[in-house]
Parts: C-alpha cells; sequence; structure tokens
C-alpha cells in the first residue's frame, strides 16, 4: 500500500494539481489508512507537496540510482525499524516514529517498499504513463504486466482514440 500511495501522492502534482488544500491533504492521509501525526497545516501541506518530485524521482530512477536515494532518505530520517501493530493491521513494520512529521513518514515508508522493489529486481513495474498527453507514474502490479496506463481516464482516452482510428480506417 505505501508503494500505491507514493504513486498516487506523486501524481497530484500532474496537471491539474490535486493535492492543494489541507482537506486535499486529509483525504490522501485517509484513503491510505496512515497513522500517526497529521498536523493539517499549510506549513505540512507545502511540505508534503514538495516531497512529490523526490518521490517520482526515486519511483523513475534506474535500480543502482534507486538505492542510494533510498540509503540517503533513511538515513536521513533516522529511520529504526521495528515491529508495530494497530488497528486494523496486525503486526507490521514502521520505520520510524509515528511522532514524526508527516513527510518523515510519508518518505519512510516510500523507501522501505521501495526496498523490496529494488531487491527483488522489479523496478520495471514502475514507469511513465504511455498515455503521449501524459507523464504519470504506472505501478503494474498485474501478473503480466500489462498496464500501460496511470488511470482509467488515460487508458480511456487512448482507447477511444484507437477506436476512432480503427473507424476512420474503415470508412
Amino acid at each position: 500500500m505505501s508503494l500505491q500511495s507514493a504513486v498516487v501522492l506523486a501524481n497530484t502534482a500532474l496537471e491539474p494539481d490535486t493535492l492543494t488544500t489541507i482537506e486535499e491533504l486529509d483525504d490522501f492521509f485517509t484513503s491510505y489508512e496512515y497513522s500517526g501525526r497529521h498536523e493539517r497545516t499549510l506549513e505540512e501541506l507545502e511540505q508534503v507537496r514538495a516531497l512529490r518530485p523526490v518521490l517520482r524521482a526515486l519511483m523513475l530512477a534506474e535500480r543502482d540510482d534507486a538505492v542510494e536515494m533510498v540509503n540517503t532518505m533513511l538515513a536521513d530520517a533516522g529511520a529504526v525499524p521495528r515491529l508495530v501493530r494497530h488497528e486494523p493491521y496486525d503486526w507490521h513494520i514502521h520505520a520510524c516514529d509515528p511522532d514524526a512529521d508527516l513527510v518523515t513518514r510519508l518518505t519512510v515508508e516510500t523507501a522501505m517498499a521501495m526496498i523490496d522493489v529494488i531487491r527483488t529486481d522489479e523496478m520495471s513495474r514502475l514507469g511513465v504513463c504511455a498515455d503521449d498527453d501524459c507523464d504519470g507514474i504506472v505501478l503494474d502490479l498485474s501478473r503480466n504486466r500489462s498496464r500501460r496506463f496511470c488511470s482509467t481516464t488515460c487508458g480511456n482516452r487512448n482507447a477511444v482514440a484507437a477506436y476512432r482510428a480503427r473507424q476512420s480506417d474503415t470508412a
């Protein structure tokens, strides 16, 4: 879930920007079931917004570059993995204190998720949307690695364009 939320967070920076208010940050925080401190301030919102290009760069980096980025993120945050349990989850890993600021927790959780992507050599699961007019990040968790678009909107737009092209060819 941390990797999916990081992709969604990075993609909020696309036009139109969908992370411009504290309410939108609240919705993101709630939707991805984050726990811990959430200040609900403009300063926190701006810090999260500033994190988006960092997450994008990490998820689109080459494997060895991603390793360096992950190690730096974890070191800078003073990450110390430990097992925790809280509702609605059984034992799982948190690598920073729940009182750490939201940006630190988002950074560390994304870095921890990327460890598995890097370790299993699955960087190809992350890429850029196949829509020519979109730069969204795609997280392809499909069995056959067939996901090409960042959203249903981009997929539908391309399906309609392909249909229209086929129709004009037969006309």
